[in-house]
C-alpha cells in the first residue's frame, strides 16, 4: 500500500512521557512549517543531550568504521559485515535485531503506532574496493579527521545511522512510530537488499530515508535506469573459411542504429539518455568469434519512455538478425526502477530534511532524479528521500578515505529526522 505524503504532516516529532512532545504538538495542532517544528525540537534539553552524545561518541564511531570498513564486502558477499553491524546494533540496545537472507542487518527502536520510519544505509562495496582491501592486507586507520583505507567511504553511512540510533536510545524517549535502522546488501548490483527490505515494510512504512551522506543534497524522485546486455551468437570460423556471417557485423550494425535513435542525443527535462559503453568479442586476429555482447544503458524519469526505447531496440535487433543471420537478444543486467510522487518537493519529509541541512550549515541542492536504494520505495509509491553529499574522497581507489566530520553531521541529520518525523 502506498502512503500519501500528507500522512507525514501530522505527529511530526517524538513522544515525551504520556503524550506528544512539543514539536509534535506544534505541528499537529497548527500545521506549523518544518522550520518551526525543528526549532521546537532543538530547544528541548533531551534533544540537545542526544546531539551532544553524538559528538562525544566521535572516536567510538570512527573506530567502528575502521572495523566494518576493514571487512571485505563486495556485492553478494556481505554476510560478515552484516553480522558485524548486527552485533553493534545489539550492543547499543536496538530491538528485534536480525540478519536476513539478503543479508540485511536490521534493528528497531519500537514505537506505539505500528507504523515505521525506515533509515537505510548500504552494506556492499564496489568490486574494485574489495580488490584494494585484499591488496592492502591491513585494516583502515584513523588519521586526524579521516578514516583512511579502502572500504571506508560507503560504510561511513552505516556507522552514522547507528550512532544516531544510540543517541536516541540515550534519551529514554519512545517514538510514536517504529524507527527502523537497516544496512542493506547488493545496492551496487540491483538493489536486491532494498527490494527485500521494502517487501518487509511496504505496508507499514510512512517513509524511507536512504542515507548516502549528510544532506548537502536531497533527492525526492527517482531516475529509472535500465542496463541491458545485448548478446550476439553466430558461427565461429577461421579467416580462410570466410568472414560472414559474423557477429561483429551484426553488433556494429545494431549499435549504429541504436545510437541513431533520438534518445541517444536527448537533453530534455525527462533526463532521457541512451548510451552504449562496452563492446566485447573475439580474442585473436584470424578467427571470427561465435559469441559477443555490448552494453545498453537507458535512463529516464518516465517509465513509459524507457519502455518505448526498449521496444525500438528490440525491433532494431530483430531487423539486424534477419539481415545478417546472427542471433541478437537482450538480457537484463540491472533494472533500477524510477518514479515521481506528486507533492514530494513540498512535503514535510523533504522540507524538514532541508531545514535540518540548513541547521547543519548548508543549503542543500534538491533533485527529483535520485538513483540509489530510494528508487525502490518511490517506484512503488512510498515516500522516500536520499540524503547525499561527499563522504570523503578517492572512492574505489587504494587511497580511499572517509571524512569523520561528515560522518558526525550525517548522524545528526538522521537523529533530527527521527525526532521530527518519528511521530
Amino acid at each position: 500500500m502506498s502512503r500519501s505524503l500528507a500522512s507525514l504532516g501530522l505527529g511530526c516529532a517524538f513522544a515525551l512521557g504520556a503524550g506528544m512532545g512539543p514539536a509534535a504538538e506544534i505541528q499537529a495542532q497548527t500545521g506549523a512549517p518544518p522550520a518551526a517544528v525543528l526549532a521546537e525540537a532543538l530547544a528541548d534539553d533531551r534533544v540537545a543531550g542526544a546531539l551532544d552524545r553524538i559528538e562525544q561518541g566521535r572516536d567510538a564511531t570512527a573506530e567502528f568504521l575502521v572495523q566494518i570498513g576493514g571487512i571485505i564486502s563486495p556485492s553478494g558477499e556481505e554476510q560478515e559485515r552484516a553480522e558485524a553491524v548486527a552485533a553493534r546494533m545489539r550492543e547499543i540496545g536496538l530491538d528485534s535485531v536480525r540478519v536476513t537472507d539478503a543479508p540485511n542487518a536490521i534493528g528497531v527502536i519500537p514505537g506505539r503506532s505500528g507504523r515505521s520510519l525506515v533509515f537505510v544505509s548500504t552494506l556492499d562495496d564496489l568490486a574494485t574496493v574489495a580488490e584494494h582491501q585484499r591488496a592492502a592486507g591491513t585494516p583502515p586507520r584513523v588519521e586526524g579527521d579521516r578514516v583512511v583505507g579502502p572500504g571506508t567511504n560507503t560504510s561511513l553511512t552505516t556507522a552514522a545511522i547507528l550512532t544516531a540510533a544510540e543517541a536516541w536510545l540515550s534519551t529514554g524517549l519512545r517514538p510514536e512510530h517504529d524507527l527502523v535502522f537497516a544496512a542493506v546488501a547488493e545496492e551496487e548490483t540491483g538493489l536486491h537488499g532494498m527490494k527485500a527490505l521494502y517487501e518487509q515494510y511496504r505496508d507499514r512504512a510512512d517513509a524511507f530515508v536512504d542515507v548516502l551522506g549528510d544532506g548537502q543534497s536531497i533527492s525526492y524522485g527517482a531516475l529509472g535506469i535500465h542496463w541491458w546486455r545485448v548478446n550476439a551468437e553466430g558461427p565461429a570460423g577461421h579467416t580462410l573459411n570466410g568472414g560472414l556471417p559474423n557477429i561483429n557485423q551484426a553488433m556494429g550494425r545494431a549499435i549504429d542504429r541504436i545510437l541513431s535513435l533520438p534518445a541517444a542525443s536527448s537533453t530534455d527535462d525527462t533526463r532521457t539518455r541512451l548510451n552504449i559503453a562496452m563492446v566485447q568479442s573475439g580474442a585473436v586476429f584470424n578467427h571470427k568469434p561465435s559469441e559477443g555482447w555490448f552494453s545498453l544503458d537507458i535512463r529516464s524519469m518516465e517509465a513509459a519512455i524507457i519502455a518505448g526505447i526498449e521496444a525500438e531496440v528490440e525491433s532494431i535487433l530483430a531487423d539486424v538478425s534477419e539481415e545478417t543471420g546472427i542471433a541478437l537478444r537482450m538480457e537484463p543486467f540491472q533494472l533500477t526502477p524510477g518514479g515521481q510522487i506528486a507533492g514530494a518537493l513540498e512535503s514535510p519529509l523533504v522540507q524538514t530534511s532541508r531545514e535540518i541541512s540548513r541547521h547543519l550549515g548548508f543549503d542543500p541542492s534538491l533533485s527529483d532524479s535520485g538513483s540509489a536504494n530510494l528508487n525502490v520505495a518511490i517506484a512503488a509509491g512510498t515516500p522516500a528521500i536520499g540524503l547525499g553529499g561527499s563522504r570523503g574522497g578517492d572512492r574505489g581507489l587504494p587511497t580511499e578515505w572517509a571524512d569523520i566530520d561528515v560522518m558526525m553531521r550525517t548522524a545528526q541529520h538522521v537523529l533530527l529526522l527521527a525526532v521530527t518525523l518519528g511521530g
